[in-house]
Parts: C-alpha cells; sequence; structure tokens
C-alpha cells in the first residue's frame, strides 16, 4: 500500500520540486520503503511505497510509459492484474515489471478510462497524459482507499491524505458547515464532504478528469448496475462459497507475508479458512484482548478456530493507557474529527503489530453485503414494525428517556418517519431530531449549519434506489454512505499511520456483483442475519460460530467521558482558545457535560464528537476564530 499526490497548475511552466517533496513527505507512514517525485510540465507526482509486489526497483512509483509521456503514481491493489497482464501480453504488449503497477498504466494506454471498471481491487490512481495535457484520479468501487482533491484557477491539488493537500500551502483552511452539520449527527463527513471547505473526496467508483477546461467527475461503476439474481437457495449458497473462496484466494497475492486478524466472527472465521487452504506456508493469525473488554468471547472463539485451521495464531493482550494520547494522534491520521470511536482498538492493535507484518485480511463489508446487522431484520418486515411503532409511540412518550426506553422511543420515532430516506438517514444518527446535536454550538455557528441539510446524501441515495424492497434499501444505502465514509476510512487511517496493508475479500467484485443482485429473503430473516452466508459456510467453519453471538471492537467511551476521563474532557472541551473559536456555546457545553458525568443523560457520542472536533481545532484552525 502507498501515499499519492501531486499538482497540476497550469498556471505555471513547471511545478516547484520542494512544494511537491513537501507533500511526498507527510504520507509518509503510508509508504516508509521507497519514495518518488516527478515533475512534467505542469504536473508533478509524489508516492512513497509500501512494497508488497515486486519488491524490485522496477516498480518505483511515480512510474513512466516507455515513452514517458504518460506517468502514474497509484495506491491499491488490483488482484485480477495477472489475468489483465495476459490479455495485454496477447496483444504484444511488453512489461518490464512483475508489479501491479504497470499493468494500471498499460491497461490505461490501451483502454482509457474504460480500463477503470475492470480492476478487482482497491485503489487510488493518479495519471497525467502528458500527450493531452490530462489528469485522470480514479478510486475504487466501494472506497476503500481514500482519495481527496481541491481546484483552483487552472489547477488541482490531490493526496491520499488531507495533510498532503495542506502541505502544498495552496489550500485554505476553512470550516465545511454542511461537513459540521454531517459530523454532528454521523460522526463523520457524508459523500464528498470533508470538514475543509474547498477540499473534496472522490467518490466511490468515481473518476475526475482535470484539463485546462476545467475538471469534470464521472461514474465509471454504480450499484445501480447490479443485476438481479433468480437462483435457488441451493444454488446461491455453493455460489457465495466459491465466490468468497476465490475471492480470499486473489487477496493473498504477495511478496511479503500475509496475515488475518481472526475475532472469532464468522466473517473473519470464512477467510482463516480458505486462507489456511490456500496460503502457501503457515497463515499468521492475530486475535485482541483489551483489558476494558470485560464481556467478549473473542479469545477463545478465535483461538478454536486457530487451532482447526493449524494457523501461526498470535492473541494480543492490549491494555488501554493514555487514551487521551491515542485520540489526539488519530486525530492526526483522519485529518479530520472523526466520532467512531472503534478507530482507537484498531489503532492500538496495528500499532502492537508495527514491523512485524504489512499485510492483513479482515471482513470489513460482509454485514453490508450480506445483512448482518439489527436494522437490516427490521428492514425485512418494515410494515409491521412501522406499525407497531405507531402504536407504542404514544406510550413511549410518556415513560422515561433511560436505558433501553431510550433505545426503543428513538427506534420507533425512525420507523414512525413519513419520508423513507429520512428513516434511512436517522437509522445511524446517534442524536435524535427532537436533541439535535446542534445544540452546543453558538448561535451563529448554529445558523450557518442550518442553512444545510444534514441528511441530503441520504435523499439523494434513495431517489436512485426507491424501487427495491425496504431491506435492500438498507443495505445499498449503507454501502454507498456508512461503509466507505466511517468504516472503511476507520480501517484506512487506523492501519496506514502504522504502515499495514488491511485487504477485504468481501468487497471482491465477483463476489459483491453475485451477492447484491440476491434478493433480500436471502439475507436478513426476522431472527437471523446473513441467513445465506450461514448457509454457505455450512461445514466450512464450525456450527458454534455460524450460530453464535456476534462480537466487535467494544469501545467504553461514555464510561470513560463519565468516569476516568472525565477532567480530560472539561480541560479540552472548556479550554479558553477553544471556546473563543466561536463554534461552541460554553452554557450548553456545560450543561452537557453536567448530564453526561452525573449520569442523567448519555450525552457520550455528542460529547466525544465535541472532543474530536476541538483536538481538530488545536490542529489546524489555532487562534482563528468563528471557523
Amino acid at each position: 500500500m502507498c501515499g499519492i499526490c501531486g499538482i497540476v497548475d497550469f498556471r505555471s511552466s513547471r511545478i516547484a520540486p520542494d512544494t511537491l517533496r513537501r507533500m511526498t513527505e507527510t504520507l509518509k507512514h503510508r509508504g516508509p520503503d521507497d519514495t518518488g517525485v516527478e515533475i512534467i510540465g505542469p504536473a508533478g507526482l509524489g508516492h512513497t511505497r509500501l512494497s508488497i509486489i515486486d519488491l524490485t526497483l522496477a516498480a518505483h512509483q511515480p512510474m513512466f510509459s516507455d515513452d514517458r509521456q504518460v506517468a502514474i503514481a497509484y495506491n491499491g491493489e488490483i488482484y485480477n492484474f495477472p489475468q489483465i497482464r495476459e490479455t495485454l501480453s496477447q496483444k504484444g504488449i511488453k512489461f518490464r515489471s512483475t508489479s501491479d503497477t504497470e499493468v494500471v498504466l498499460k491497461a490505461y494506454l490501451e483502454w482509457g478510462t474504460e480500463s477503470f471498471k475492470m480492476f478487482n481491487g482497491m485503489f487510488a490512481i493518479a495519471i497525467w497524459d502528458n500527450r493531452t495535457a490530462t489528469l485522470y484520479l480514479a478510486r475504487d468501487r466501494y472506497g476503500i482507499k481514500p482519495l481527496y482533491y481541491t481546484a483552483f484557477e487552472e489547477g488541482i491539488i490531490f493526496g491520499s491524505e488531507i495533510k498532503a493537500i495542506l502541505a502544498s500551502d495552496q489550500a485554505k483552511k476553512s470550516l465545511n458547515w454542511q461537513g459540521l452539520g454531517e459530523y454532528l449527527y454521523y460522526g463523520y463527513g457524508l459523500g464528498s464532504n470533508t470538514m475543509f471547505e474547498g477540499i473534496s473526496k472522490l467518490r466511490p467508483g468515481h473518476y475526475l478528469t482535470f484539463n485546462r477546461q476545467g475538471y469534470v467527475k464521472k461514474a465509471y461503476w454504480s450499484v445501480e448496475d447490479i443485476e438481479p439474481v433468480s437462483d435457488s437457495a441451493d444454488i446461491a449458497a455453493q455460489k457465495v462459497a466459491s465466490l468468497l473462496e476465490n475471492a480470499v484466494r486473489d487477496h493473498l497475492i504477495s511478496d511479503v507475508p500475509v496475515g488475518v486478524f481472526l475475532s472469532g466472527g464468522i466473517d473473519s472465521s470464512a477467510i482463516t479458512a480458505f486462507a489456511s487452504k490456500h496460503y502457501i506456508g503457515r497463515l499468521k493469525t492475530y486475535s485482541v484482548g483489551f483489558d476494558y473488554d470485560k464481556i467478549s468471547s473473542e479469545l477463545p472463539v478465535a483461538a478454536m478456530i486457530a487451532k482447526k485451521f493449524d494457523t501461526d495464531h498470535h492473541e494480543l493482550h492490549l491494555k488501554a493507557e493514555n487514551i487521551p494520547l491515542v485520540i489526539e494522534r488519530l486525530v492526526q491520521s483522519h485529518d479530520e474529527p472523526f466520532g467512531d470511536a472503534a478507530d482507537i482498538p484498531l489503532y492500538l492493535l496495528c500499532e502492537s503489530l508495527e514491523g512485524s507484518v504489512k499485510v492483513i485480511l479482515q471482513g470489513d463489508g460482509g454485514d453490508e453485503i450480506f445483512g448482518g446487522y439489527v436494522r437490516y431484520n427490521i428492514m425485512a418486515y418494515a410494515k409491521l414494525w412501522r406499525a407497531l411503532s405507531r402504536l407504542a409511540l404514544p406510550a413511549l412518550n410518556l415513560l422515561g428517556s433511560s436505558g433501553n426506553l431510550f433505545v426503543l422511543k428513538r427506534l420507533a420515532r425512525r420507523l414512525t418517519q413519513s419520508d423513507p430516506a429520512m428513516e434511512k438517514a436517522l437509522f445511524l444518527a446517534t442524536e435524535t431530531l427532537d436533541n439535535p446535536p446542534v445544540r452546543i454550538l453558538s448561535d451563529q455557528a448554529r445558523r450557518q449549519v442550518n442553512n444545510f441539510n444534514p441528511f441530503q446524501q441520504y435523499f439523494d441515495v434513495y431517489s436512485k434506489i426507491k424501487h427495491l424492497d425496504p431491506q435492500q434499501q438498507m443495505l445499498y444505502t449503507d454501502l454507498q454512505i456508512h461503509l466507505p465514509d466511517c468504516y472503511l476510512e476507520k480501517v484506512d487511517k487506523s492501519t496506514m499511520a502504522h504502515g499495514i496493508e488491511i485487504r477485504v475479500p468481501f468487497l471482491d467484485a465477483n463476489l459483491t456483483n453475485y451477492a447484491l443482485g440476491l434478493p433480500s429473503s436471502m439475507k436478513a430473516k426476522f431472527r437471523q442475519n446473513k441467513w445465506i452466508l450461514r448457509r454457505a459456510l455450512r461445514g466450512v467453519i464450525p456450527d458454534e460460530v455460524l450460530d453464535g453471538k456476534k462480537y466487535g471492537f467494544g469501545v467504553p467511551f461514555s464510561y470513560w467521558l463519565q468516569k476516568p476521563l472525565a477532567e480530560y474532557m472539561k480541560s479540552v472541551l472548556l479550554d479558553s482558545a477553544n471556546l473563543n473559536w466561536g463554534i461552541f456555546d460554553r452554557d450548553a457545553l456545560e450543561k452537557c457535560i453536567q448530564q453526561h458525568t452525573s449520569g442523567a443523560y448519555d450525552n457520550g457520542p455528542l460529547l466525544y464528537r465535541a472532543i474530536n472536533l476541538a483536538l481538530w481545532r488545536q490542529l489546524y484552525f489555532k487562534g482563528q476564530t468563528n471557523g
């Protein structure tokens, strides 16, 4: 895995080398093995390399075409590159390396932007074509790898991380109010929005073309392209098992050792089963336990799976020491405030492995593809749940708002929304419309945020999938919003901060093209999620895993902010410089803190986001007021 960055500036005949080197240096953690910068007329490309495939200098980047008229900086892995290379070779095209980078470059030279849809893998690609003075940026279909950009008069700057763009000293640091509203509700920006005004994320499945006329974005792939599948359950189960096994086998391609994060759940156990079958040598597996996690049975189950498949198993017992320092480092890694505290254990896990392994397989995407969350079970019987919610809500409103009552009331309010898009939007919002998160903002900041709709991305997605049944709508919505903007963002930044490449076989193009097309009746049922996946894996992994309880990385951040981190929270949020920023309302913050620390109301999610926002201010807006 790698980091890429670059500039195209048609106002200048040549990019300043020092600027490009400074940008590239900010990405060194993503690629500690090699660094390269190249300037070609008005364009400059930078690259930091984590050597995975073809460890020789022949795979050095930026890489040029034979005539040196086209250059590429590429971050990712294309798992079907051997097949594409063979097709190109049959056309008489010669190769100097065994890298997938050269295959991507020569695929572009042969087929242009049509090549992007051929790639099965994860990628962020920058190609400068000097023949037409055109830059192409492309991102994989699910957004596994990040790519940011900002455009200015006759120019564009891009990078794998926002810090590379800021290092150019040509991007203005200004707060994006739309992004702030989305962040307060979800803990991250949605779609193309970041917290910096003018800095955007390239959307998954899209490519951008930039030349002297400006830039144009276009989708090369969409979930709308998925064809419905009408196979019987028996045939579907067989195909899912075969496609998943093939995906895991292909994701093992590497010239360095590969390991698996083994949680003991269905997804990681399936990956371990298939990987141990196809991996040359003894597969390394890693499971983790945290001193704050007192109830998870992850380690014993993972140990049982490791023994069954004879892996070289490692149990990591990590202590949640100095959590404030970890939170602060994560703000630096994300370049934005990020409100999902699950990045803490992932960061600690990768920190413990740093230098010992470069490539890890894990199970992200399996829930969104096969229906692994409770909300999918609810949506399988949406009419029933909506009717029950309408009946129950009046009574729930008369009761208190503590514990399970609050959860039930929030669910009922979601399901009684008249607009289906709004229903989907509120499923993943920890805050409610009657107690909105903007309550902690100053009057001026609240007015700015309220000029924008924090749920707009959900309306945009729903308009394209409203013909589907409610469960498929939820699956497709999560696939386009929650998966790339939260989970894959978390995975990339937490792991690449330590130079570790995470691969996600469940997002293999061949597997997802089939599985997404299966009817919702094969995914989440009334009392069982991942129905077709469980059926496909019966006999592959033990029944106690298939029929067991779902576990994940649990982070007790609400407890931390109520007890051990309460003073830290107050020192950050009530700091005079933070309050002088002009974004927060002191009285509202103090009320929110008092409610939480006294146990009167769980404001943990909102306070955790506020802390991240304040720490982000310290990094990027020190001395500024009003954002």
